[in-house]
């Protein structure tokens, strides 16, 4: 197989099993914020249990999220030393960052978290609380920078300009706050909010299922599918947002999102299939849809691949099926949070035992819209590493071989297959044994 696409995989793989639990925790820490703020308005030990609980789950999630993320750095020098040598002095500030400004500071409050419960005051275990969520938030913004940087980069120079060798910061701000940073960073944190907010509504699910710890898990329950109904409207403006910076800046990734082969008004599909040999998707559309979506203008024209040369198109079947896997499962999130909402207002939420069933398995739905985005947003770059500067081919490692690629690609998908099972277990583990003091009281 192809060193490129070897590496490819192995970093794919890489980032999928740690965009695992990054949003998870991210998610949770809002949430654990809202929990202690009713904590400190009500004074009502149910709150405390709350706390409790999910602050445990939240710590296994931080620890595996840590230890999974470390392989990336390395996988850049031995698998991407040119992507490293070409703009390592750029992609390393935001890296450098998000470590100094938001992994200390997220880790010494977990700290607090975990074991300075009885030991400090009420408001200061809220305090501590509110910033391990900002620096949760705040990590992800620097690891969002330097993404957007490979999308949008701006704020450089090549040198020398005639061959240029690498890529060199001219302007640090005008790289962080590059024309996509803002919009791919609020439309991540949202969908990590909605992937926290689903966690904690599943295992709510499950207590209610099984009858058990009836006053956490109703609270539980309620606080969740308020905050993931809100989530998944707030994140349809954000997606809208996100795609209106891909039309402006990578419009031959926006063309392959909906199959959009000739320039001209551009169709919205539904679902569909791109038949890429003769440049045609067959499926349901909403005619001159995406356009009113860019433009508010049903015949406004849109670029198309035509535009671009077809050396530079991405594999538009792929990055086709995952972009709309992803709105798919977004949408799914509205129905069923939304439905959720609708059974509360009409007191017949908790008798409904398939709607808890099915927002047992909700967890899922946010993962795989993670997936499916970060595949959409990857996939549909390439050729490039850099649009528009390096092309992937160029930034692998001269000396690698495939042979080396394979051994440590099987090495690590074992390693995660067991980093997984014991994460599982453990999660597993904490959700049977449930909350601290059962009071055995239910409210609605």
């Amino acid at each position: 197989m192809d060193v490129v696409l070897l590496a490819r995989i192995q970093f794919a793989l890489t980032i999928y099993f740690h965009f695992i639990y990054p949003p998870i925790t991210i998610g949770l820490g809002v949430l654990l914020v809202i929990i202690g703020w009713m904590k400190l308005r009500t004074n009502e030990p149910i709150y405390d249990r709350l706390s409790k609980f999910w602050t445990k789950i939240f710590a296994i999630n931080f620890s595996v999220g840590v230890a999974t993320g470390i392989v990336m750095e390395f996988e850049f020098g031995t698998n991407w030393s040119n992507y490293a040598r070409y703009v390592g002095d750029i992609f390393g500030s935001p890296l450098a960052a998000e470590a100094l400004f938001a992994f200390f500071m997220e880790s010494v409050f977990l700290g607090v978290m975990i074991f300075g419960r009885n030991k400090v005051s009420p408001k200061t275990y809220f305090f501590s609380s509110f910033m391990v969520a900002l620096g949760a938030a705040l990590s992800a913004f620097w690891i969002i920078v330097a993404n957007s940087w490979m999308q949008t980069p701006a704020g450089y120079e090549l040198v020398p300009p005639d061959a240029p060798t690498k890529a060199v910061i001219t302007d640090f701000w005008a790289a962080v706050f590059n024309p996509s940073t803002l919009q791919r960073y609020v439309h991540v944190i949202f969908a990590a909010w909605l992937t926290g907010g689903f966690f904690a509504l599943s295992g709510s699910a499950y207590y209610l299922i099984k009858k058990r710890d009836m006053e956490f898990a109703k609270k539980s329950f309620k606080i969740s599918l308020w905050f993931v109904a809100i989530m998944s409207l707030l994140q349809l403006v954000t997606g809208h947002w996100s795609a209106d910076g891909v039309a402006d800046h990578q419009p031959t990734k926006l063309a392959a999102f909906e199959g959009h082969y000739k320039t001209g008004p551009a169709d919205l599909y539904l679902f569909g299939w791109v038949d890429e040999a003769n440049q045609k998707v067959y499926g349901i559309k909403l005619p001159g849809f995406t356009s009113f979506l860019v433009d508010w203008d049903f015949a406004s024209p849109l670029p198309g691949l035509d535009k671009t040369d077809k050396k530079d198109w991405p594999p538009v079947q792929v990055v086709f099926q995952v972009y709309h896997l992803m709105v798919a499962m977004g949408m799914l999130m509205i129905l069923v949070s939304w439905l959720g909402i609708y059974y509360l207002y009409k007191g017949t939420l908790y008798d409904k035992k398939w709607f808890l069933k099915l927002s047992l398995v909700m967890f899922l739905a946010p993962q795989l819209a993670n997936m499916f985005g970060w595949s959409a947003a990857e996939i549909g770059r390439q050729p490039w590493a850099v649009y528009g500067i390096l092309r992937t081919s160029d930034a692998i490692s001269p000396v690698v071989e495939s042979g080396q690629i394979w051994f440590s690609l099987i090495l690590f998908t074992l390693i995660y297959l067991l980093i997984g099972a014991i994460y599982v277990y453990l999660v597993v583990k904490e959700i049977k044994k449930g909350p601290e003091e059962d009071s055995g009281a239910a409210t609605a």
